[in-house]
């Protein structure tokens, strides 16, 4: 693309030291999976296309922001562990041109640093208008944070493994399988669709399981989405516990029965074990509550049974509720885009919720597979913060204050049964046994990980 002499140039620099030889850390950006982990969830970004690799490649990518648009970028001056470039062919902006760049430092470790030239679309009204800048910011504070933790990650737990993954498609699943992949692991996505390369079948309804021979572990995540629709219907009930439980015994009764099972199955929980607990704080030892979702729950953990006898490393992961823009409770927390208000207080505002990051949702999934010491329960929370301060802060990262109270007769009468055990339901949970076993939280801190996930980061000016 032809510039003007007039155009300005804006240079973008950013630099982050990361504990890792820069070996492993250019080759963590050349593996399957880093430009999904490098896409921030605010501004979500389709790949439409990709051909060649880092040396001499092309991508072809549909953008939201700033406009709505195809972007065609190709990759060049590649000089292996220390630079590649992208250059923007077709897109939004006038000129776009990325330089990243790798510097060995003492003792180990290494120096990322990204380098982008832009020109802003529509010229000095593009300036005038504003938010090109603090979004680029944006951006690369996300990306430099995930690249961080992700390479240091990898470098803390060593070691290949080749893993299966139920659920690979949603939420957590989608982001779990290219960080496992950038870290140099293998991924066999299950599916219930006849399977593509790389792919395994299996059906709970036609109780059948795809081979599974050569893997190292299972990473259980499928399941009905329990938030999915506004009440449960007893069809609803129904299909959320045989998602779960179902599907989970088909699983485990199979591995049981493979002449060299997989050494590790991982299987996704939830802190709906403990049901409404008030303001106790409740560790794994507790017994399971007595609601709908509790004993699905206490069911679905009773499920993996057969591979535990079967000398099986099994691990239960009691998610929290997991933040993410893309999915899960807190899209639906967020007000509407021009909305001047959100909603306070739910229900009062003073029961308690226990929240992961999705960074760290993932985080821990791999922790669970790289630490053979992890068996039994687990809960997979980053804190817990009573409803209305989680409102509070919502509408601080926001700037939107966050004042419209929803009454505990409105939830009830809307959303039934769901309603009270999601939303009004009090679960504080404490995640001590995670941490004395080394996990290292990311996001440990709820206006932290809202920042990073929103793209609300502040910068120093």
């Amino acid at each position: 693309m032809v510039r003007c002499r007039s155009e300005r140039v804006e240079l973008f620099e950013r630099e982050t030291e990361v504990a890792a030889p820069v070996e492993e850390l250019f080759a963590w950006h050349e593996r399957p999976g880093a430009f999904e982990r490098l896409v921030p969830p605010f501004d979500p970004v389709t790949l439409l296309h990709r051909e060649g690799d880092l040396q001499s490649g092309r991508v072809e990518l549909k953008v939201r922001a700033p406009f709505r648009r195809k972007w065609v970028a190709r990759h060049h001056s590649y000089v292996r562990h220390r630079q590649f470039i992208d250059t923007m062919e077709r897109g939004p902006f006038r000129h776009w041109e990325h330089t990243h760049l790798f510097e060995p430092l003492r003792e180990g470790r290494s120096l990322l640093r990204d380098r982008v030239e832009y020109v802003v679309p529509f010229g000095a009204l593009g300036r005038a208008l504003g938010g090109v800048e603090n979004r680029v910011r944006q951006l690369f504070g996300y990306r430099h944070h995930v690249t961080r933790h992700d390479v240091e990650a990898h470098r803390r737990l060593r070691g290949k493994l080749r893993v299966a993954i139920t659920g690979a498609s949603g939420l957590i699943g989608s982001a779990l399988t290219p960080f496992l992949t950038t870290g140099g692991h293998a991924v066999s996505r299950m599916v219930r669709r006849a399977p593509r390369s790389g792919e395994i079948e299996w059906s709970p309804t036609r109780h059948y399981v795809g081979p599974l021979e050569g893997h190292d572990a299972i990473v259980h995540l499928a399941g009905e989405n329990v938030g999915a629709l506004l009440r449960w219907s007893p069809a609803r009930r129904r299909r959320i516990r045989e998602s779960r439980i179902a599907g989970t015994r088909l699983l485990a009764e199979h591995l049981a029965a493979m002449v060299v099972p997989p050494r590790t199955l991982i299987c996704a929980s939830a802190i709906g074990w403990y049901g409404d607990r008030g303001d106790d704080t409740l560790d794994e030892g507790e017994p399971p509550g007595d609601d709908f979702f509790a004993e699905v729950v206490r069911d679905w953990e009773a499920a993996c049974e057969p591979a535990l006898a079967a000398g099986i490393r099994v691990v239960n992961l009691r998610f929290g509720i997991v933040l993410s823009p893309q999915g899960g409770a807190l899209p639906r927390m967020l007000p509407p885009l021009f909305a001047p208000l959100g909603v306070g207080s739910v229900g009062g505002g003073q029961q308690w919720w226990s929240w992961i990051a999705m960074d760290d949702a993932v985080g821990a999934i791999h922790h669970a597979l790289c630490d053979q010491r992890l068996r039994g329960p687990y809960n997979i929370v980053a804190g817990a913060v009573r409803q209305r301060d989680f409102a509070t802060t919502v509408g601080q990262v926001l700037r939107r204050p966050a004042i419209i109270p929803l009454p505990r007769f409105a939830v009830s009468g809307a959303m039934g049964e769901m309603g009270r055990l999601l939303l009004l339901g009090s679960t504080r949970v404490s995640s001590e046994r995670l941490a004395a076993n080394g996990y290292r939280f990311r996001l440990p801190e709820l206006e932290d990980a809202l920042r990073h996930l929103l793209g609300r980061r502040e910068f120093e000016a």
